[in-house]
């Protein structure tokens, strides 16, 4: 039986998500750490600032001032491929 709350790295496996999502969640959330809501094509959502603090790693690399931003979209994209979106 299917896990009925992948995560959004099952998702993307199965390719019901798509790489440009995943950088597009990413990228919402560089420009705007409080972005609550990410919805992917396939009818899922994500809240990814809800993602990224529930993260340790993904947390503290964002806060840190000295982390590079490559670094910092590392730890993004990880969070959200680590957490369980809903599906609408």
């Amino acid at each position: 039986m299917a896990d009925p709350h992948p995560t959004t790295g099952d998702l993307y496996k199965a390719k019901a998500i798509l790489e440009d999502e995943v950088v597009a969640a990413v990228d919402v959330f560089m420009r705007d750490p409080t972005v609550s809501m990410f919805r992917f094509n396939d009818g899922h959502s994500l809240d990814v600032a809800a993602a990224v603090k529930a993260h340790p790693w993904a947390k503290a690399t964002v806060a840190n001032q000295e982390a590079t931003e490559h670094l910092r979209r590392a730890a993004v994209r990880t969070a959200i491929l680590l957490a369980r979106p809903e599906k609408a």
